[in-house]
């Protein structure tokens, strides 16, 4: 695992080798979870409650991955165990074909594999080793095609697993979900605790309160607005180049426009290479709107510092609460998302009984949510998918098949709008 990770993340592949695309650092992470997966239902026991093949771990080994019986049990399994398909079986198969790939694949490349598969009681035979370990090659090709055909087999009756909407359906259903949705800072505003008497709650709050704002004004993935750098006022900001190299993005004053400028390099992005950006950076003037300059520069010269402590500065805007169990202020993907998903239960679920809660019908989400928020009110506004791809920093197509389902009214409204003018006119 630790040679495909490396082969796939290296700045220049390895003399000899050959690959198509690279790896970010959280795919690596992403693969090298669902491989382990994989391979944990191979070696489960078939009658514990996982009901997996048992695999002796002395025989699990990536060399498995070439045979097709075996990633048709996986996706089987995993039919077995959920009741239907969905993309992740596609996304998994995918995978198989990419490392069996002809010249870039790195099984492919790695034919000495072979050595280490062990035939394994009804799923591979001595034959079948025997017939890969003659021909790699013609192995690799065989599950490089057997794994396109089941993908879109797959994909054909694949179902959606958990509707990402959900949890923020009421917003979504709003005449104006940025609206809705801004109801939640304003509800962080109203029960904002005393400075004075209690600073830490009165930073977390700023905190959250930001958190939320910046994802409304921004529309940035969750990596991208996690890792944002801060820049005071009065320093001197980092370089666009520097920012390229870190690829992440920095919150910082602007003297020409005489505002809160948030300048993040294209390359920092997941779409770095979409149309959206055309290797330009993304640049954009906070609004002084609903008080967000005053809070924004309370949180940078004393909130940030009370949730700090003691603690090594990690240079990020939004910083965790260092306690004493603490080994590192700055955010990772999980405790961002656990940040937000409070603040949201905190501030935006509505309690009937204490009263407070901004949003009834709202129920516990990610920040990856408030992107969801962004491009349905602009589609419901406008009507225009091109336009609420800018706001997400995306293209239209993945819009319209994301966003899609929340216009069939809006359509004919916007479409009525129009026409109703000319008998209106006469």
């Amino acid at each position: 695992m630790a040679d495909l990770v490396r082969f796939k993340t290296a700045t220049l592949t390895a003399f000899g080798y050959q690959r198509n695309g690279v790896w970010s650092e959280e795919t690596a992470s992403q693969k090298v979870e669902h491989l382990g997966l994989m391979f944990g239902a191979l070696a489960a026991s078939p009658s514990g409650a996982v009901h997996g093949f048992g695999v002796p771990l002395e025989n699990l080994s990536f060399g498995l991955l070439v045979f097709p019986i075996v990633w048709d049990w996986y996706i089987q399994w995993r039919e077995r165990r959920r009741g239907f398909y969905t993309a992740w079986e596609v996304d998994m198969l995918r995978i198989a074909a990419a490392l069996t790939r002809a010249e870039t694949g790195w099984l492919r490349q790695n034919p000495q594999l072979a050595e280490r598969i062990r035939p394994i009681p009804n799923l591979i035979t001595e034959r079948d080793v025997a017939a890969a370990r003659a021909d790699w090659d013609a192995a690799c090709e065989q599950m490089h095609r057997h794994g396109l055909a089941r993908a879109r087999e797959v994909q054909r009756v694949a179902r959606i697993h958990r509707d990402p909407f959900e949890p923020i359906i009421a917003v979504l259903e709003a005449d104006s979900p940025v609206a809705e949705y801004r109801k939640i800072t304003e509800e962080i505003l109203r029960l904002m605790p005393d400075e004075k008497r209690y600073p830490r709650a009165a930073a977390e709050a700023v905190r959250a309160f930001l958190m939320l704002r910046l994802g409304l004004h921004l529309g940035l993935r969750q990596k991208n607005l996690r890792q944002l750098l801060v820049c005071p006022r009065g320093r001197l900001p980092t370089s666009e180049r520097r920012l390229a190299e870190l690829k992440r993005g920095e919150l910082r004053w602007s003297e020409r426009d005489q505002g809160w400028e948030v300048l993040i390099p294209s390359v920092a992005f997941k779409n770095a290479n979409s149309s959206f950006f055309g290797s330009k950076p993304f640049r954009l003037i906070l609004p002084d709107l609903g008080g967000l300059y005053h809070y924004l520069e309370a949180y940078i010269d004393r909130h940030r510092r009370v949730l700090l402590k003691h603690a090594a500065d990690p240079g990020t805007l939004f910083v965790k609460t260092v306690k004493l169990t603490s080994k590192d202020a700055a955010y990772c993907q999980n405790t961002f998302y656990e940040a937000w998903r409070l603040a949201i239960q905190r501030y935006g679920i509505h309690n009937p009984y204490t009263g407070r809660g901004a949003i009834k019908g709202l129920l516990p989400h990610g920040p990856h949510n408030v992107r969801d928020v962004l491009a349905t009110h602009i589609l419901k506004k406008t009507g225009s998918y091109e336009q609420a791809s800018y706001a997400i920093q995306d293209t239209p197509e993945m819009v319209a098949k994301h966003y899609g389902r929340f216009l069939p009214q809006d359509k004919a409204a916007l479409a009525a709008r129009i026409l109703n003018k000319v008998w209106e006119a006469a």
